[in-house]
């Protein structure tokens, strides 16, 4: 059975700092899936953040957080990760962890196959 399971969301004035993460189970093996992190404000459609290659060495952006956010990954903890620096009140949303059946990026939501339950991200101006 597979489990995405994120944490580290919260409450965070503009221009602070907060680092998601991400613990997958049963996505075997976890070093042959990209992953990515997708976000939904109140009121609009889930939209893409970011994505992973299954090596790490690659990743891609959606150009609202690039400069600002880094996804990474440690396949020894099954673990990826979202860094998000200089937020802004329109960063506000619940932020998701998937992973699709795919090794290498993909952006499209309907590619993502596992999903986390999501964790509040809210920034205060």
């Amino acid at each position: 059975q597979v489990q995405l399971v994120e944490s580290g969301g919260g409450r965070v004035q503009a221009g602070g700092s907060l680092r998601l993460s991400c613990v997958a189970s049963g996505v075997t093996p976890f070093s042959t899936h990209a992953m990515g992190w997708f976000r939904q404000a109140p009121g609009k459609e889930r939209e893409f953040v970011a994505a992973i290659d299954y090596s790490g060495d690659y990743t891609y952006y959606a150009n609202s957080v690039k400069g600002r956010f880094t996804i990474s990954r440690d396949n020894a903890k099954t673990t990826v990760y979202l860094q998000m620096n200089s937020l802004k009140p329109e960063d506000t949303a619940v932020y998701y962890c998937a992973a699709p059946s795919s090794t290498f990026i993909v952006t499209m939501e309907t590619l993502y196959h596992y999903w986390g339950q999501g964790t509040q991200c809210t920034v205060s101006s």
